[in-house]
């Protein structure tokens, strides 16, 4: 995939802007990959490998529906409760570490700038996500954050950038979508939306 770029003019083209938080603003892919590996090693008495571009293909999915595809590909069995206990703990533990994505968080500024309704709409946890948005300094531009705790399915379904435009008020067809994955990208085709893609970072 190609390195980020836009055109001139183009944070002037959209009503609004909604923006993915992890691997889009953020260069936290790594981050959850490893949390990710981490959490399942836990139960596990062999060491198990989350493959990247594998992973990369299920951003934006729900923990139990990632779960369930790995439990159905690699034949073992996680207890959701323990893992999510040790996901956070992981994450807790190593947020401070989160980047942000200048050329992305530029974008957004200039968005924003414009006088565009601005939102995030992220596959992640609530107080994660608000957290990651506090790190890189760009909370205060997304008035909208929806998270997967405000939807009853996550992307590849549209629910969550409806939502979001619904929250800003404006048509589904007024909406750019930035994200990183592909499950992001048919979740922002079946919402009607453009969709701009960036690197997963």
């Amino acid at each position: 995939m190609a390195p980020f770029k836009t055109k001139k003019g183009m944070s002037n083209r959209y009503a609004a802007y909604i923006f993915d938080c992890d691997g889009t603003l953020a260069a936290s892919m790594h981050l959850h990959h490893g949390a990710w590996e981490w959490s399942i090693n836990r139960q596990l008495d062999s060491e198990w490998a989350f493959p990247w571009d594998f992973f990369c293909t299920l951003g934006g999915m729900s923990t139990r529906e990632t779960i369930d595809i790995l439990e159905a590909r690699y034949h073992f069995k996680v207890d959701m409760p323990r893992f999510l206990e040790d996901y956070h703990d992981y994450l807790a533990r190593h947020l401070d570490q989160v980047k942000p994505i200048p050329e992305v968080c530029a974008f957004a500024r200039r968005c924003a700038a414009s006088g565009a309704a601005m939102a995030v709409a992220s596959g992640g946890f609530r107080k994660e996500v608000h957290q990651i948005l506090a790190n890189i300094g760009v909370a205060e531009i997304f008035p909208v954050v929806v998270t997967m705790e405000d939807v009853k399915r996550c992307k590849p379904d549209p629910e969550i950038f409806l939502l979001a435009a619904q929250k800003m008020g404006v048509p589904a067809e007024d909406c750019l979508v930035v994200e990183d994955s592909p499950k992001g990208y048919d979740a922002a085709m079946a919402a009607g939306m453009q969709c701009l893609m960036v690197y997963p970072f």
